[in-house]
């Protein structure tokens, strides 16, 4: 009986002592401080901060216009435009095919009408406010009804480059109104703000150095808080997506939840370059799905050799902006060329083979043209390109994000065209608590404004299941 008694010992003693090893493990881990990117201040404004002053936080109506001065300027610029002729067959293999930028500028000299289109951007509520010297452009939007049990979530949506807040006009009905579009998800309805990145649009250029997506997540913090939201949803692809992820690495308290549709991933590290090698023979091993490998491999071709092919410009953005886009703010018809070739093989690879760049199989000239003309008429395509510098600049690998790993709530739609694939094995790295990953059907680059209704769907299937949890 002795023997058996300390038998039982031998084996009942470690095992609670494991217990409460593992119980003790569990409290430190949740007792230690998540890791934040600093909530400072700044100043973005012309010179010096004021001494003295508080700053003006008032919320301003603010109504885009324009005038005959602008569109007869516009006019003649487009009329003393000159093409350089382009090879026989190259389609949009060297770039924007001139011959479909000839028909593109004649029907914008001829039939496109912004005083139409200013009139279709009016329909939204436009503000400004001021928020560390600059002047913050933006969208409100209020969802017209909601019915009785439904939960109104404030959600910013942010914008990349070269977009603008005009993505997001086919999808802010989506969320606002989703039972009046169709949507299943009828448990909550959306209350929309739209910002315009500084230096974007109608958002005021910062007039000092070192702007970056930290600066514009602190931004949008305090512009959030200004219109009274204490927590809120955050969706972005591009930049909005590095943007979102700060804004949930500075103040994960004030973020109910995380949607992006790119995900930025950092220096390449001896785990992932172990899952390349392996990951297309034994997907499971690496933690990679089959999609995952249908949309990755071959990998050197999508990875390397695709995304040469759609990088130039990213270099002269993070080295000399100022440069080019001294020419493009100059030339509406070159800066039509630069932003639209973007539109054309970021929304499908494969339209580098069409004369038209396919790019009216997925968008309208009216819908192009407006978002060009938001760059035009607001001479804001150097600044926004001087973001790529401030950001590569200081962070050239992209490697902040990986230091503060994001615990918010996160969902991932993976759109099968967008320019690099990042499997949920890889963005597990930075984002610790993804609720949703989805592999979408179809779309690319510029998600919202090529398949809205898609990603509005997504972004309700998400916010459900975080709301349930």
């Amino acid at each position: 009986r002795s023997f058996e008694y300390s038998q039982k010992n031998a084996v009942l003693v470690p095992a609670a002592a494991l217990g409460v090893g593992v119980v003790m493990v569990y409290w430190l881990r949740s007792r230690r401080k998540i890791k934040t990117i600093e909530m400072v201040d700044g100043w973005w404004g012309s010179g010096q901060r004021p001494l003295k002053g508080k700053e003006d936080e008032s919320i301003r109506p603010f109504k885009i216009e324009t005038s005959d001065k602008e569109i007869e300027d516009l006019h003649r610029r487009l009329d003393d435009a000159r093409y350089a002729p382009p090879l026989e067959g190259a389609a949009f293999h060297y770039g924007f095919n001139s011959s479909c930028l000839r028909k593109i500028v004649t029907y914008w000299r001829n039939k496109f009408d912004w005083r139409e289109k200013v009139k279709v951007l009016n329909k939204y509520p436009h503000f400004q406010t001021t928020i560390e010297g600059i002047d913050i452009h933006f969208i409100h939007v209020k969802p017209s009804y909601v019915s009785h049990g439904q939960a109104v979530q404030p959600l910013l949506l942010i914008h990349g480059w070269p977009g603008s807040f005009y993505e997001f006009y086919k999808i802010i009905p989506l969320l606002t109104d989703p039972a009046g579009h169709g949507l299943s998800e009828s448990n909550m309805v959306f209350e929309v703000i739209c910002p315009s990145i500084p230096g974007y649009g109608f958002s005021e250029a910062p007039h000092q150095k070192s702007f970056d997506s930290i600066a514009t997540a602190r931004i949008f913090h305090k512009l959030m808080n200004r219109l009274g939201f204490k927590k809120y949803y955050l969706q972005g692809g591009d930049w909005g997506s590095r943007i979102a992820t700060n804004m949930a690495q500075m103040l994960p308290q004030s973020v109910k939840g995380l949607h992006l549709n790119l995900v930025f991933i950092g220096k390449q590290s001896l785990r992932r370059m172990i899952s390349v090698m392996f990951g297309a023979y034994v997907p499971w091993l690496v933690g990679f799905t089959r999609e995952d490998v249908r949309r990755m491999y071959p990998f050197i071709h999508k990875n390397f050799h695709e995304l040469l092919q759609e990088s130039g410009y990213l270099h002269i953005q993070a080295t000399k902006p100022d440069t080019a886009g001294c020419g493009l703010n100059d030339s509406p018809v070159g800066l039509a060329a630069y932003i639209l070739e973007k539109f054309s093989t970021w929304t499908d690879k494969s339209f580098r083979h069409k004369e038209d760049g396919g790019l009216e199989s997925k968008y309208s000239l009216d819908e192009l043209l407006t978002n060009v003309m938001i760059y035009w008429v607001t001479s804001s395509i150097v600044s926004s390109m001087r973001y790529y510098k401030e950001n590569f600049g200081s962070d050239p690998y992209l490697t902040h994000d990986a230091r503060f790993p994001v615990y918010v709530p996160t969902g991932i739609a993976a759109f099968p065209q967008e320019i690099v694939h990042t499997p949920r094995a890889w963005a597990k790295t930075t984002y610790k608590n993804i609720i949703t990953y989805s592999y979408m059907p179809r779309g690319g680059h510029f998600a919202a404004f090529e398949e809205p209704r898609l990603l509005a769907q997504d972004i309700f299937h998400f916010a459900s299941k975080v709301e349930r949890l």
